[in-house]
């Protein structure tokens, strides 16, 4: 099975919407992936609370299947945990999970 971890920590809101949200949007309905992961880190966190059109974006890729979670310590950080968890977006420790991610199948790219 395929797996993709999409690691994005990027603030630019340019690298959101024309790399990870435009790639996470097709790689599941187009077959790229099996199983797909966005994982929101850092500033991207504070910029899709902050932002209508990327959280119109993001609903599109969780829509498409891809699972979504982001860090809670940031999300916590920036007060934006309840918000984006309401979006279907998990609050978790992501270091564990992209420890475990790195350890196994999965392949981990970055924004």
């Amino acid at each position: 099975m395929d797996k993709l971890l999409i690691v994005w920590s990027s603030g630019e809101i340019e690298v959101a919407k024309k790399l990870v949200l435009l790639y996470g949007s097709v790689i599941l309905p187009r077959g790229y992936w099996d199983e797909a992961h966005l994982m929101i880190w850092g500033p991207s966190a504070k910029l899709l609370a902050e932002n209508t059109e990327l959280q119109e974006m993001v609903a599109k890729v969780i829509e498409s299947g891809v699972k979504a979670s982001v860090c809670i310590v940031c999300s916590d950080d920036y007060g934006v945990s309840e918000q984006l968890s309401a979006m279907g977006i998990e609050p978790i420790h992501t270091g564990e999970f992209l420890t475990q991610a790195l350890k196994s199948d999965w392949k981990v790219v970055t924004f």
